[in-house]
Order: C-alpha cells, then sequence, then structure tokens
C-alpha cells in the first residue's frame, strides 16, 4: 500500500514538473512515506530523520517532507522533536503537495495536514510507476474491522472504496504501459462496495480487460471471504490460485480480544473449502505471538491451526503495541522473551510447512512468468507460478513478461527449481 501511495505522490508532482532522483544531494524535495503498523517500521524512520538532519544542516534548502500514516499519527511528537521537517501530510492529504511545495516555506513554519477524509479515494489520479511486471493499485483506502491490535482504522480513516469503472481504467492504463498483472490492494479487500456492486464482480470486470494476464490481490479479511468470491477462482483463469488469508492467532480467547470476528473453527472451515474448491491453491498467511494474554495453551492453538492447514508462506511478528489502540491499554503483556520463543518456534514450523507444500510441486509443469534475473546468477531467471512460488531456472532466450512452461525438479526453502520445457 505504502508503495503504491508513493508512486501516487510521484505522479502529482511529475504532472508538475518535477523528475524524481536516487541521489539525496541532488534533491531539492525529500519525502518519506511511513507506516505505523509495527514498531521497527517507525524505529526506521526516525533514524533516517536523523541522517537527513545531518543532510539538511548542509543543505538548508532542501525541504523535508514526513507523509503517511506515521505523519498521522505521530505529529505531535514530531513537531516538538524533529522541527526541521518541513511537511508533514496525513494519507488523505496528497492533492496538496504540489501546492505546498511550490511556495516558500521559512524556517520557523511547519506545514501540517492531516485531516482524514471519508471520501477521498484519489481515483482521478494515476501513480508514476516504474517499468516492471507487476503493477499496485489500490481499490480502496481505511478500514472499518478496528481489531484491537491495529492503528490502520485511525491512521487511514473509515472503509470507502473507488468505482469500479476508475479501477478498470487505471488497469487499461497499467495494460497500456505494459504491465502484464496487476495486484488489487486494501486494508480489507472483500470488503470493497462501490454502487451496489462487491469485490467479485470487480475482479470480473478487470479480469475482462485484454493484455492483463494475471490479477491478484491483498488482503481479504476472513470473515467476509464468501463462496462468490471462492467460485470467481474456481471458474476465472486469471484470478491467480494464490490467497493470502490473515490467521493472526488460533485461539478463540485470543482472536475475540484482537476483536477478528472469527473462530478458529470458522477459519480452518474456510481453508478446507477454498482447497476442496480451488485447484492448486496457495495460502499465505498473517500471525502474531505474544498478544496481551496469550498463553502456552494459546498459542499451542495457533500451532494446531499451522499443522491442519500447512500454509505455504507466513509473514510472522511478535505482538507490538500500538499507542492508541485498544489492544495498548491492555495490562496481561507476555515477556519478551516468551514472545520471542514462542516466534522461533513458528518460524521453525513454517519452514517444514513451506518445504512441504513446496515439495508437492516438484515433477509438474507449471506456467511461471518471467520477472527478472536470478540473484544468483546472470545466467538464470526467475519468475512466478499462478500460485505466487518463486521458480529459478535456466535462461533459454525468453525475456521478463514471457510466460513459459516450466517443469519443477526441486525444491529448497521457499524457492522452487526448474528447466524450461518446449
Amino acid at each position: 500500500m505504502n508503495e503504491y501511495d508513493s508512486e501516487l505522490v510521484a505522479g502529482l508532482l511529475e504532472n508538475e514538473d518535477y523528475t524524481r532522483t536516487e541521489k539525496s544531494d541532488e534533491a531539492e524535495l525529500i519525502l518519506l512515506n511511513t507506516c505505523s503498523v509495527r514498531e521497527h517500521a517507525e524505529e526506521k524512520v526516525h533514524a533516517r530523520l536523523g541522517n537527513l538532519k545531518v543532510f539538511k544542516d548542509r543543505n538548508p534548502d532542501v525541504k523535508i517532507g514526513l507523509l503517511g500514516c506515521m505523519a498521522q499519527n505521530l505529529k505531535e511528537d514530531l513537531l516538538k522533536t524533529k522541527p526541521y521537517v518541513d511537511i508533514i501530510l496525513g494519507p488523505d492529504s496528497y492533492r496538496r503537495l504540489p501546492q505546498l511545495v511550490s511556495e516558500p516555506i521559512k524556517s520557523t513554519d511547519n506545514i501540517v495536514d492531516t485531516k482524514l477524509s471519508r471520501m477521498e479515494v484519489y481515483d482521478d489520479l494515476f501513480p508514476a510507476r516504474r517499468e516492471g511486471i507487476n503493477a499496485w493499485i489500490s481499490i480502496m483506502r481505511g478500514c472499518d474491522k478496528f481489531c484491537t491490535f491495529c492503528i490502520v482504522p485511525f491512521t487511514r480513516g473509515r472503509e470507502r472504496s473507488r468505482s469500479i469503472e476508475s479501477i478498470v481504467q487505471e488497469v487499461e492504463q497499467i495494460r497500456d504501459d505494459g504491465f502484464m498483472e496487476v495486484t488489487l490492494l486494501g486494508q480489507n479487500v472483500n470488503s470493497f462496495h462501490h454502487d451496489g456492486r462487491r469485490f467479485n464482480e470487480l475482479l470480473e470486470a478487470v479480469s475482462s480487460i485484454e493484455g492483463i494476464q494475471r490479477i491478484r490481490y491483498t488482503s481479504p479479511h476472513p470473515q467476509d471471504f464468501d463462496d462468490e468470491l471462492i467460485a470467481v477462482h474456481t471458474n476465472n483463469p486469471k484470478i491467480c490460485n494464490h490467497i493470502h488469508f490473515p490467521l493472526q492467532a488460533g485461539s478463540d480467547p485470543v482472536l475475540e480480544r484482537m476483536n477478528r470476528t472469527y473462530t478458529k473453527q470458522h477459519f480452518l472451515d474456510l481453508a478446507t473449502k477454498m482447497r476442496d474448491k480451488i485447484p492448486g491453491l496457495s495460502l499465505s498467511t498473517d500471525m502474531i505471538v505474544g498478544f496481551p494474554g496469550e498463553t502456552e495453551a494459546d498459542f499451542q492453538e495457533t500451532l494446531d491451526v499451522m499443522q491442519q492447514v500447512k500454509f505455504d508462506t507466513a509473514f510472522t511478528f511478535k505482538y507490538s503495541s500500538r499507542p492508541g489502540t485498544k489492544a495498548a491499554e491492555y495490562e496481561d503483556t507476555v515477556p519478551e522473551a516468551d514472545k520471542q520463543d514462542r516466534l522461533q518456534r513458528m518460524i521453525e514450523l513454517q519452514r517444514e510447512h513451506t518445504l512441504f507444500r513446496n515439495r508437492e510441486h516438484i515433477g509438474e509443469i507449471t506456467e511461471v512468468l518471467v520477472e527478472k534475473d536470478s540473484k544468483k546468477s546472470e545466467k538464470q531467471h526467475q519468475g512466478r507460478t499462478r500460485s505466487n512460488k518463486i521458480v529459478i531456472f535456466d535462461k533459454a532466450g525468453e525475456k521478463p513478461g514471457d510466460l513459459v512452461k516450466v517443469v519443477i525438479i526441486d525444491a529448497q526453502g521457499i524457492t522452487l527449481f526448474g528447466r524450461i520445457v518446449d
């Protein structure tokens, strides 16, 4: 989502004849687009701002801007501790940026706009994308779920969706720019709703665009995953057979405390239905360990879900308290040592499951979209299957963007290895 927003901001500025540079020394404007989902992300921004202060002391005419969720959530602290930051804009205020950077800024001034909007979806703006295979498209903004651990509803506002027509128009532009794959983005994509039309209808509309080969999306919410969405996966070959399906925790008491609005059994039933209905489905997930009040027995419930589902991949995190959320008020915190121990055990189990799932593909012939050179050898390509598996294979004259048939001959960790077949 932040990558898409950065492209959106770049598009706004390029329309005003600004040009992008990768070198700080050449920049007249430096913008940091920030995230507040976890504490570590904020720490990285604070460190980067410390470096930029030294740069600005040497180059006082350079404007520094802080954008996004951290600007929204920590503006008062930033104004006190980082007065050299010229512009602080929340995620609904990007339209003002071209005007703000064109105005002179006094050394004693800070420009701050963090007002949240119930309407802003940026559906008439087009991001400035780099060349590539996949393009991100934001289909909605904000979130109404209010999970107790999550700051997003407070930093990005309430949920609102773009029109299907504006999304289709952007996908058509993406196609004309040479992209073959799109990923639809939202905090909760399957709650998409605009003028009575739902997410499955959006997927059908996007898939009707010629030239787009693959359609992905992230992230859905288990509560809103319905049979209509499963049917789209089953019947529409352009919708990739990979679903990111966030679990967060496998214990019903912890799920209730997180306000996830589903139970362990509901999640397991859905996962089983998905795998039964969608051929070759790959399931990835998010999981948090050490949520306040989580006991060892609760943690074992999460491991039990992992054993039953055997996710293909997982993003695993230690709980990070976010000031302003409901969970930040909970006092029964889990000791850091217990969090680290549980995280390590979870990671080790997931490694086993990832290798298990990947080895199931050995001997299969599968379609791979060539993305780029392999990191380890310029004689090999890296590509991706429809089920979101990374595949390494020897080059045979193909180029990024080509679809090739590859037989899988080995699996190591998260990576498949193969060779091209006729």
